[in-house]
């Protein structure tokens, strides 16, 4: 696997670093196709309860790199096409994760970061937290799930704003409208994103948040959202 995202476990929580920190962690094809084996390993890893989805450097993720995609010897549309299926088994993959899943965040995230952050069961934003889906200002259709995501975590009216407008979201604004789960200070940001996965660890009724959503498919069947 890509040393672009590293895997470290500890007391049952498994915590991947997306570690581009130079590109702001933007996905490369190595970067996602990393991202999406970890998960795979992790979802059927007994000992691990809970992932941590973090980053390395002064961003989250500033979705796919543009720097990368221009040199792909096929052209930036070639880079961007398989670029794209990679990350969508990344977010197929959390999206069907028997087990809970924390966005730690600090800085950008913003289009594909965006929308991986949204994938997530829990986000703990730092107060430098920025989100943008950045994708209806070029031009382009919110990808990577992020219009199944966007309108069941803040009403449909509201994910209407945020993709017509596509205005950046501060970290209390996240909290006010429903995108963040809780905000700390960037130095706690890991600490308190590890400590809120231990919680569902603690509780049996909680540590398969895809067999307690079944119900209404707000786990499972995303297969074609994220695929269309």
């Amino acid at each position: 696997m890509s040393d672009s995202v590293r895997l470290g476990i500890q007391d049952g929580i498994g915590v991947l670093t997306l570690d581009r920190a130079g590109a702001f962690n933007a996905f490369d094809l190595p970067m996602a196709q990393s991202l999406a084996d970890h998960l795979t390993s992790l979802a059927s890893d007994r000992q691990v309860r809970a992932v941590v989805l973090s980053a390395a450097g002064k961003a989250f993720c500033a979705g796919g790199d543009l720097r990368w995609a221009s040199s792909f010897p096929r052209g930036p549309a070639a880079a961007f096409h398989e670029l794209a299926g990679r990350f969508h088994l990344a977010i197929t993959q959390i999206r069907r994760m028997p087990k809970p899943v924390i966005a730690a965040v600090h800085g950008i995230a913003a289009g594909g970061g965006f929308s991986l952050a949204l994938a997530c069961d829990f986000r703990v934003l730092g107060q430098s937290a920025a989100l943008r889906q950045a994708y209806t200002s070029s031009g382009l259709c919110i990808d990577g799930g992020g219009t199944f995501t966007l309108p069941r975590l803040i009403g449909l009216a509201r994910a209407l704003e945020v993709a017509a407008f596509d205005r950046p979201i501060s970290a209390e604004q996240a909290l006010a409208i429903g995108l963040a789960t809780k905000v700390v200070d960037d130095a706690q940001v890991l600490e308190e994103s590890a400590a809120l996965a231990r919680e569902p660890v603690k509780k049996a009724a909680l540590a398969d948040i895809g067999s307690a959503n079944d119900g209404d498919g707000a786990r499972h069947g995303r297969t074609e959202v994220v695929s269309s």
